[in-house]
C-alpha cells in the first residue's frame, strides 16, 4: 500500500498540490487531506470522489499509515508536525522555509540535484519558489561553463504572498486599501519581499542567496539578489546575470539550455518572442529567453527566466520529489 498525505490541502498551494496530483496519476492507494480544525470536516472533490478534510493533530496523524506527506501549511506547522510524520516512517516534502537551511535536510529541485533525496532522514525541503526556477536554468550552465557569480533581480507575482497578496491586487483596482502589503500593489511595484534584515537585504533575498549555494553545492559562490513584488497574479520573472569560469557564447548558452530538463527556450527577439508570466501560467516548465552576452565582464551573460510560482515554484516541484521516491520504491 502507498498512502500520501497533503497537509494544508485547502490553501492556495495545497489546492495546486491536488491539481498536479490529479494530472500525474501516481500509483497511490490512498490520499489523506489534512488542514486546520477550522477546515476539518469539509469535503474536497479530488480524484473523482469526495475526500473529507482531516484535522491536523498528532492523534490523527499516528492513526494512519502514511508513506509520503506533502506539506504547505506554514513554517510553524512544518516545525511541529514534520517530525511527527517522520516518526511514523513517512517522508515529508515540506514547502515552508523552516527546514531549508538545516544541514540534515536536503534541499531539492529534481532536475538539478535528485541525488540529494537519497540522504534524507524523513524530511526533504522544497526550495523557495524564486530559487527553484533559477536553479533549473542555472544548473546546466554551471555544469557546462562553471558559474562563479550570480546577480538576481526578480519580479515576483502577488500569489507568492498567498491569498491575501492575491486579493490586494484584485481589490486594489477598485481602490480598496491593501491588507497584506505595506503599500498598494495595483499599478505599483514594491522592492520588498518578506522582512528586512540588519544588512539591508530582505529575508527573500537571503533565501535566494543561501539556497543557491546549498543546491549547487557551492558554499562560497558569490551571489547577490534584489527581489521585487510586481502587479502580476501568477508567474515570477527573473533577470539573472551570470559570470562563468569559461568563455561563453550566445549560441553555446542557448544550446545548453535547449537540452536541459524542464527548460523551454523562448529567445527570438527578431519576432518579439521572449518569456512572459502569462505564457508560463499553469505550466510546469521554466522558460528562458533574452539570452545575451554581458560585454562588461570577461565571461558573462544575462538571461530572463519565467515560471509559474505556484506550480513549478511550489506544488509541481514537491510532487516531482514524491514521484522520484515512489519510482525508487517500486
Amino acid at each position: 500500500m502507498l498512502n500520501v498525505a497533503v497537509v494544508g490541502a485547502t490553501g492556495m498551494v495545497g489546492s495546486k498540490f491536488l491539481k498536479v496530483l490529479e494530472e500525474k496519476k501516481l500509483p497511490v492507494d490512498n490520499y489523506y487531506l489534512f488542514a486546520s480544525a477550522k477546515s476539518a470536516g469539509k469535503e474536497v472533490d479530488f480524484m473523482g470522489k469526495k475526500h473529507v478534510v482531516i484535522e491536523l493533530n498528532e492523534q490523527n496523524v499516528k492513526a494512519l499509515n502514511i508513506n509520503i506527506a506533502l506539506f504547505s501549511a506554514g513554517g510553524s506547522i512544518s516545525r511541529d508536525f514534520a517530525p511527527i510524520f517522520a516518526s511514523i516512517g513517512a517522508t515529508v516534502i515540506d514547502n515552508s522555509s523552516y527546514w531549508r537551511m538545516n544541514e540534515k535536510v536536503p534541499l531539492v529541485v529534481p532536475e538539478v540535484n535528485p541525488e540529494d533525496i537519497e540522504w534524507n532522514n524523513g524530511i526533504i525541503a522544497n526550495p523557495n519558489c524564486s530559487t527553484i526556477q533559477a536553479m533549473v536554468a542555472l544548473k546546466p550552465l554551471d555544469d557546462a561553463f562553471g558559474i562563479k557569480r550570480v546577480v538576481y533581480s526578480t519580479y515576483q507575482a502577488v500569489s507568492g504572498a498567498g491569498v491575501a497578496g492575491y486579493n490586494d491586487l484584485l481589490e486594489g483596482k477598485e481602490g480598496v486599501p491593501p491588507k497584506k502589503f505595506p503599500y498598494p500593489i495595483y499599478g505599483n511595484i514594491l522592492p520588498h519581499i518578506d522582512v528586512f534584515l540588519d544588512n539591508g537585504y530582505t529575508k527573500e533575498e537571503e533565501k535566494m542567496i543561501k539556497e543557491t549555494r546549498k543546491i549547487l553545492h557551492k558554499p562560497d559562490l558569490k551571489v547577490t539578489a534584489t527581489t521585487v513584488r510586481v502587479p502580476v497574479f501568477y508567474g515570477h520573472s527573473e533577470s539573472i546575470n551570470i559570470e562563468f569560469d569559461k568563455p561563453v557564447t550566445r549560441e553555446g548558452i542557448r544550446e545548453v539550455l535547449s537540452n536541459a530538463p524542464g527548460v523551454i527556450v523562448v529567445d527570438d527577439t527578431d519576432n518579439l518572442r521572449y518569456p512572459t508570466p502569462l505564457e508560463a501560467e499553469d505550466r510546469d516548465e521554466v522558460f528562458v529567453g533574452r539570452i545575451r552576452i554581458d560585454e562588461s565582464v570577461e565571461n558573462g551573460c544575462n538571461i530572463w527566466v519565467v515560471a509559474d510560482n505556484i506550480r513549478k515554484g511550489a506544488a509541481t516541484n514537491a510532487v516531482q520529489i514524491a514521484e522520484y521516491i515512489i519510482n525508487k520504491r517500486n
